[in-house]
């Protein structure tokens, strides 16, 4: 399909936010996984966060079996079978979907441990969503052997063993953190160390030091320092210098991601994508600049992006997927758009109230 790349600012055709169709899109999701997701069942718990948390943003919490959903999501738990395993190297957190949890065919083995990083924030994301009383699982084995995840150099990786390991992880390990409100699973000072490694000469942050400055990276590691307490609120306001990044350059970079047609890019000569509308747009926000945005242009880039079948694609008049759509959602709702309800930019889900 041929992507079109004129400014939306130019085009009398721009619709409204059609809040009640992205609802029956989001419930479509809920009750059945469409074929076309069929090959992404190993991220079942993933499809889920971006689903129940859309319907909350949107306000339609309701439209959910919250007792149905904690249970789905408990079941994907993996537990030590006793204190010793807690200390043999593998972490036991939520696998990301049911094929993903089988019996092993030695029967020495009862079953194999495929918990991962990712999943396990999607999986407390979706219990604090839905008001679920955190303190009621088993927090304490997620976060002794999150320790097993963390590697020398601060980073993590998402699983105990044969893994990439970059932001993204360091990420998953704060915001469960965060929301578990324990932060002993982490050597916090290594993370640090390993976040500053990442920024660039041009102010963005890499996936892994060295590499190119790319959004979601840069959205990883400023929500990540902010979680952790080394970015306050007002950084802005006080002695960006002070900060333990280059604020300063950090702001260049960002600002500069907003292109002419109003939507946000997340590299250096890169078409606007929906998603980094939340990216870019989330970094700005915690720095406390978005007040830099040109939120019009932006939200006339999404609207284009906003499909007659409900959700956003990735680029304007393509088809709609649930990842850009739950992120249309949050970008729509940083926005202030009078029928979503606001967002924990930090952690990516609605706020608590």
């Amino acid at each position: 399909m041929e992507i079109n790349h004129t400014s939306p600012a130019s085009s009398d055709s721009v619709q409204d936010f059609d809040r009640d169709l992205h609802i029956e899109f989001l419930q479509m999701m809920y009750n059945i996984l469409p074929p076309p997701y069929e090959n992404q069942e190993i991220n079942r718990l993933t499809l889920a966060y971006f689903t129940i948390s859309g319907l909350s943003l949107l306000g339609s919490l309701n439209r959910v079996d919250k007792e149905c959903v904690a249970s789905w999501v408990l079941s994907f738990q993996n537990h030590p079978r006793n204190e010793a395993e807690l200390t043999n190297g593998q972490f036991y957190g939520f696998s990301g979907s049911r094929s993903s949890q089988f019996q092993s065919a030695e029967n020495s083995v009862e079953s194999l441990n495929c918990s991962h990083l990712a999943s396990t924030y999607c999986a407390i994301a979706i219990l604090k969503i839905i008001d679920y009383d955190l303190s009621s699982i088993d927090c304490q084995s997620i976060i002794r052997s999150m320790k097993n995840l963390q590697q020398p150099d601060g980073c993590f990786m998402p699983i105990h063993t044969g893994a990439e390991k970059d932001l993204r992880f360091v990420y998953c390990a704060a915001s469960i953190c965060s929301m578990l409100e324990d932060w002993s699973g982490m050597d916090i000072e290594k993370a640090k160390n390993y976040i500053v490694d990442c920024q660039s000469y041009d102010g963005g942050f890499g996936l892994i030091p060295g590499l190119e400055s790319h959004g979601g990276a840069t959205y990883c590691a400023v929500a990540s320092l902010h979680l952790m307490g080394f970015i306050k609120e007002d950084i802005l306001l006080k002695d960006p210098s002070s900060c333990v990044i280059n604020v300063q350059l950090l702001l260049d970079w960002s600002l500069q991601r907003q292109a002419n047609d109003g939507g946000f890019q997340g590299r250096l000569n890169k078409p606007s994508d929906t998603c980094y509308a939340f990216w870019i747009g989330g970094v700005l926000r915690m720095l406390g600049s978005h007040r830099f945005i040109n939120e019009k242009a932006l939200q006339q880039f999404l609207l284009t992006c906003q499909s007659k079948y409900g959700g956003f694609s990735k680029f304007p008049r393509n088809f709609p997927d649930l990842y850009h759509s739950y992120y249309g959602f949050c970008s729509i709702s940083m926005l202030e758009e009078a029928d979503t309800n606001p967002i924990n930019v930090e952690l990516g889900i609605p706020a608590t109230r």
